[in-house]
């Protein structure tokens, strides 16, 4: 590595993103270490982790939780840092070099933004701080010279190819899209879905919000708006296909007509792994492609009438604002009150569309309006009653 060793904070360390980063880690053979570990509710995981990888500091958001936990077992070389300010804090030591934002849904933004505004290195696998901020985070990014890398598998697929070509030799950035559990349901199908079958993904292993909004592809939706801001592209010049083997990651079409894929087995420890070491490549412990199989790679163009939460990511790229905020608000209560069995799977995005087109528009808002249109929406969405 060009600057090794790497100090990382992880911020949301006990979920499937976290456990990722500290595999990477540990194989790294001492180019990375992690030395900051946050956590929310599994504080006793948290623990274990901080011990287990030599971390110096653990941070955890909840205080009232944290405040009734048997901290004895956290070796005495680990500073415990609590409170809802504890992300910020970690996000800002002067010892950490890079900052892994893994915790999911809106509750990432602040440690994102406190990690840009230090000036760090920032791996990002929380695509709702672009999708909430993403104007005023690329700026905040650009004014303090931090470096915004992806995590997520598709627009890590979308920065290795760029680098293929001159940004302005794009034609178009193709998202590819498992279609998760449902690509083949009817309307009538969709109407009867279990939480089981939602959650019942065919290619990822992914935690409960995430596999939902893969069967809605409302994470598909989120991440044309993420992939806007991220890579200063018009929306039109994103698109999806369905690919259910999950092995296209996504692909970048240059102007001439050449179109560069990044190809690897469904795992988000290579994506991760190029995020923390970035601009060079190692060796680590993603697994390979077998090259000497048979293998069948399909694309098929998305249906919007089955997935119409993809039209909405489309419409919110275009107006920008303050349609990201509600969108992914609205969307996180929608899947919780699925969850709870409180919706049916086919009212997700319908509730969300409704929740967008009634919210009061703003085409230029600080990052306090953005967080009122937020509360806004999450109190709308939960009183939302489906037709």
């Amino acid at each position: 590595m060009t600057n090794a060793p790497g100090n990382v904070a992880i911020l949301g360390a006990t979920g499937s993103i976290g456990r990722n980063t500290l595999e990477v880690i540990a194989a790294s053979g001492g180019r990375l270490r992690a030395v900051a570990l946050t956590v929310c509710s599994q504080l006793a995981e948290g623990i274990e982790l901080a011990a287990k990888y030599g971390a110096k500091y653990l941070a955890a958001a909840d205080a009232e939780l944290a405040g009734r936990h048997d901290w004895s077992k956290l070796p005495s070389s680990v500073r415990r840092l609590i409170g809802p300010d504890a992300l910020e804090e970690v996000a800002s030591l002067p010892e950490v070099d890079v900052v892994v934002s893994a915790i999911v849904g809106q509750a990432g933004l602040r440690g994102t933004w406190a990690a840009l505004e230090a000036g760090k290195r920032v791996a990002l696998a929380n695509k709702e701080t672009l999708v909430i901020a993403g104007p005023l985070v690329m700026e905040l990014a650009a004014r303090r010279k931090a470096i915004l890398l992806p995590i997520d598998s598709e627009h890590s697929a979308v920065f290795q190819a760029l680098q293929s070509g001159k940004r302005s030799e794009v034609k178009r950035v193709i998202l590819t899209a498992s279609g998760g559990p449902f690509r083949r349901h009817t309307q009538e199908q969709l109407a009867r879905v279990s939480v089981a079958e939602a959650l019942a993904h065919p290619t990822w292993n992914m935690g409960r919000k995430i596999s939902v909004d893969s069967a809605t592809m409302m994470n598909k939706a989120l991440e044309i708006i993420e992939a806007r801001w991220l890579f200063d592209l018009a929306p039109e010049q994103i698109e999806v296909v369905i690919h259910p083997q999950s092995v296209v990651h996504s692909m970048v079409e240059f102007l001439d007509g050449s179109t560069i894929a990044q190809l690897g087995p469904p795992d988000m420890k290579l994506p991760i792994q190029y995020a923390l070491t970035w601009p060079d490549r190692v060796p680590g412990v993603a697994p390979r492609m077998d090259w000497s199989q048979m293998h069948r790679l399909e694309f098929e163009p998305a249906d919007p009438d089955r997935f119409p939460a993809l039209a909405l990511g489309h419409e919110v790229a275009r107006r920008g604002g303050t349609a990201g905020a509600v969108l992914n608000a609205a969307n996180e209560i929608a899947v919780a009150r699925f969850l709870a069995g409180e919706l049916p799977f086919h009212q997700i995005v319908a509730a969300c569309r409704a929740v967008l087109e009634h919210h009061q528009y703003d085409s230029h808002p600080s990052l306090d309006d953005l967080l009122r249109q937020d509360t806004w929406a999450r109190q709308e969405t939960a009183q939302w009653i489906c037709c």
